[in-house]
């Protein structure tokens, strides 16, 4: 059955101390409302409606997706932000009214609330708290049927003992919601309109009103400061971390984790302390990831070992490491790398757009780019390409089993042909046929009767 949905997101979030819109700020790397959008996305929706009010430019240039956007200025409240987002409404039974602070909400348990609407009823999303603290109280009849919500700020003392709270989150039927919020008033002590009313308008009416429960605290959890976009940090990374591990995945420690995008992992991975993850990675089969590596958007196949401190982003090209391969510690792959089987990437190597065949070594201290190395390279320590003239890259090919020295320089465009060796310190401009020795470095010089300088005493 499609719905509409509404997404609250025009709040400012002063306790968040900041510029930058409460909803965009980030949790794992997604802004709080992109993960709702996401999450979201799957449900059968006719109109999918975004409230925004403060900085709603900047909201609805970050927002992904087929959304139709509503402002609400100035802010007066839940009930007025819904209003602002009537005209929008598709012709559904039922409407659906989310959080754009609350960003861990399950798809499942929207449903659920949709499905308890059916749109006949008024379905509130609530939870059992032991401190419902800032949480709306449920109010029920002695039959446990619910008669109204009331706002913690507006609650008296033993309203305040009531533990289940309302989350925010609702689904009503759109043509008694129209008419329920044409009819809110803001004679309440903060002058707002609340949406909260309309269920005591529901039970006038004789509309019966439900409940869903949420799985957990913790996907109802709202933000309104950075203390609690940490605390939901932690617990959302401990929810990745827990479904890694039931998969098969090592962590050498859940709680120095970060997952920041999508992670596939392969049986008997292992992860070291502090690492994170971003975009889209996949790990092969018995791939070992050391300690405090960043890797981005990246394939690393079986088998692989990634030592410590190592700095994988591929960004939009991918980076990808191939079987049994060894890379840093200290390492870096840009965008655009690719190493085959059993490649050797050292400490203070950098491969940025190029590819490295099966068995390629570079150990130390050196520098690839726009490269295409063959098989069995051997790619001395300091050596670099330099692939830049200043307004265009070029490309160096470096045939199967050539041997670079230490400390070389090879000027793109260039060829090195199979099995050729470059001495240590040369600088390499023109195309090296196979099998030969070339040197190009200066002849080395001995001036007799040269003494040091010593300094002067004053």
């Amino acid at each position: 059955m499609a719905l509409n949905l509404v997404v609250m997101a025009a709040g400012k979030g002063t306790r968040m101390k900041s510029n930058l819109p409460k909803v965009l700020h980030k949790l794992a790397g997604k802004s709080l409302l992109q993960h709702v959008l996401d999450t979201m996305a799957p449900l059968p929706c006719a109109a999918r409606i975004v409230i925004t009010g403060h900085g709603a430019e900047l909201v609805e240039t970050r927002a992904q997706g087929e959304l139709a956007f509503v402002r609400q200025m100035p802010q007066l409240g839940t009930g007025h932000a819904v209003q602002q987002a009537v005209p929008a409404l598709a012709d559904a039974p039922t409407t659906l009214i989310l959080n754009g602070d609350t960003p861990l909400v399950r798809r499942e348990t929207a449903e659920a609330l949709a499905a308890a609407c059916g749109g006949t009823k008024l379905a509130l999303l609530t939870v059992v708290l032991d401190d419902p603290t800032g949480y709306g109280r449920i109010l029920r009849n002695a039959q446990g049927q619910v008669l109204g919500i009331k706002e913690h700020k507006d609650a008296s003392e033993t309203e305040r003992q009531i533990r289940e709270g309302y989350t925010g989150m609702m689904a009503a039927p759109t043509a008694h919601l129209k008419r329920w919020l044409a009819a809110l008033k803001n004679d309440n002590a903060q002058g707002e309109y609340y949406l909260t009313d309309i269920v005591a308008m529901a039970v006038a009416e004789g509309v019966e009103v439900v409940t869903a429960q949420a799985s957990s605290e913790t996907e109802v959890l709202g933000v309104n400061d950075r203390v609690q976009l940490a605390d939901l940090e932690r617990r959302f990374q401990r929810q990745q971390a827990d479904s890694l591990m039931r998969a098969g995945v090592q962590l050498m420690d859940p709680a120095r984790f970060d997952l920041r995008g999508h992670l596939e992992a392969g049986s008997d991975v292992e992860i070291d302390v502090g690492c994170v993850f971003e975009g889209r990675v996949s790990l092969g089969e018995g791939v070992r990831i050391g300690a405090h590596c960043v890797i981005k958007d990246a394939v690393i196949e079986a088998g692989a070992v990634i030592h410590p401190f190592t700095h994988i982003d591929g960004e939009a090209a991918g980076a990808t490491v191939g079987a049994g391969a060894l890379v840093g510690p200290f390492a870096r792959l840009r965008p655009g790398a690719r190493l085959g089987r059993e490649v050797h990437i050292g400490n203070f190597v950098e491969v940025k757009n190029s590819q490295l065949a099966d068995g390629a070594k570079a150990n130390h201290l050196a520098y690839l780019g726009d490269a295409t190395v063959g098989e069995r390279v051997n790619y001395g320590a300091g050596s670099i390409t330099a692939n830049y003239d200043g307004a265009n890259k070029h490309r160096t090919v470096i045939e199967a089993d050539v041997h670079i020295g230490s400390n070389c320089v090879l000027v793109a465009p260039l060829t090195i042909g199979a099995g050729a060796t470059i001495g240590g310190g040369s600088t390499i401009s023109k195309n090296v046929p196979a099998g030969q020795l070339w040197v190009a470095r200066g002849r080395q010089t001995h001036i007799p009767g040269w003494v040091r300088p010593v300094k002067t005493k004053k």
